[in-house]
């Protein structure tokens, strides 16, 4: 399949929305909650006046249509570590998944940090999604859990 990842144009900011609810992990016999769950202010801090020091987004096109979206930023989420360490967040249309594009969104920014001077990066994640052991192989160690999350971060 080919694609392009580019970094996102300012004028592209709110499909950030829209993936933002992509991201949301929904367990095997759960139902998918409503779009407006993304108005918490939990999970709003993703997203709210992106494009500030220290916010970055990559985005997947196919065909000239965004099919996915990697971006981090310094902010008090879920796994936020400390005021110098960017939080990831990742999601793709749900027939892009399961196709290493994850993957590749992860590396380019992973790379991206890197090259900025950063010297880690963190995020959170359920358990039981499928996705850690993406992030493992991509150089996430676990550093703290819950009963239902881990925070990880990877060092580069």
């Amino acid at each position: 399949m080919d694609y392009k990842i580019r970094e996102i144009r300012e004028s592209e900011y709110p499909i950030l929305s829209d993936f933002l609810y992509e991201a949301i992990f929904v367990p095997k016999g759960m139902e998918k909650p409503l779009k407006s769950i993304i108005q918490q202010p939990e999970l709003q801090v993703y997203i709210a006046d992106f494009g500030k020091a220290d916010d970055y987004c990559f985005v997947v096109e196919i065909e000239e249509k965004i099919v996915g979206a990697v971006w981090v930023r310094i902010m008090n989420d879920y796994g936020h570590i400390d005021n110098e360490t960017p939080s990831f967040a990742i999601s793709l249309y749900e027939e892009y998944r399961h196709l290493g594009i994850g993957t590749e969104l992860m590396r380019a920014m992973l790379q991206f940090l890197k090259d900025k001077g950063y010297k880690q990066t963190s995020l959170s994640v359920q358990k039981v999604n499928y996705a850690v052991d993406m992030y493992r192989k991509l150089g996430f160690e676990v550093v703290n859990e819950n009963e239902e999350e881990y925070i990880m971060i990877c060092r580069l």
